[in-house]
């Protein structure tokens, strides 16, 4: 499910060549609104066709073959608008794709197998789903346009944001782990359900619980070691020069 060859992306790889090795890039390219059907371009030319910062694509491309990869590298405030977009596609993933999938085959597998133990899978899901909701609805609507405005601020430009009180700092102390309660999902589901007439359902759960754990480590780490430290930058610079 995950690709374990760590093969480190460059910009003048054919971008086919990196779907090949790990085909969860598919989910990163439409996230960039890359569509596929690009013949043998290299990563590099389809970010500049598509506008999207090569060094931003990179960065995040390739924490999804290596967790551990470095992403403190500089990035400049432009580059902020292409990391927005892909958070924000990713939001759009997990509300109305992923999480969606996870909820109809728990619904289909309690169809398949009705007992408590089913019954508290689905409610917890749904706690979890809800508190997902969330985070997501709290980072689209007050981050979000938090980091615009330091933009434009920057830029020179006027903004109708209000909220000047707001700071990277309540970010950070907002930002908790959404990951945590996957796990006592997938506890739930392997140690503790009695599996009858469900292994093809159950299966696909698991499946697609792993992925999303996955996934939303790398969404945490943009955040944290990408998204936060240039609001921070871009903070100091405003401070500094009394934009």
């Amino acid at each position: 499910m995950i690709n374990k060859q760590n093969k480190i992306i460059t910009k003048d790889m054919k971008m086919f060549d990196v779907i090949l090795n790990n085909h969860l890039m598919i989910t990163v390219l439409e996230r960039f609104g890359i569509n596929l059907g690009f013949n043998e371009k290299t990563v590099d030319s389809l970010c500049h066709a598509n506008k999207i910062s090569t060094k931003v694509f990179l960065s995040i491309s390739n924490l999804y073959n290596d967790l551990e990869c470095i992403t403190d590298i500089d990035f400049n405030y432009k580059d902020i608008q292409s990391i927005i977009q892909y958070l924000k596609n990713s939001h759009k993933y997990y509300l109305e794709e992923k999480y969606q999938e996870i909820i109809d085959n728990i619904l289909l597998m309690y169809n398949i197998n009705k007992t408590s133990e089913t019954i508290m899978v689905n409610e917890f899901f749904k706690e979890y789903t809800k508190e997902v909701m969330d985070h997501i609805n709290y980072e689209n609507n007050i981050v979000f346009p938090y980091i615009n405005n330091l933009f434009d601020k920057i830029k020179g430009k006027n903004n109708k944001y209000k909220n000047n009180n707001y700071s990277v700092i309540d970010y950070k102390k907002h930002h908790n782990d959404i990951e945590e309660k996957l796990t006592d999902i997938k506890n739930l589901l392997i140690k503790y359900l009695p599996q009858k007439n469900d292994k093809s359902v159950r299966r696909k759960i698991l499946f697609d619980l792993f992925e999303l754990e996955y996934d939303l480590s790398i969404h945490q780490k943009i955040e944290n070691n990408i998204l936060i430290p240039i609001v921070e930058k871009m903070e100091l610079e405003i401070k500094k020069n009394k934009l």
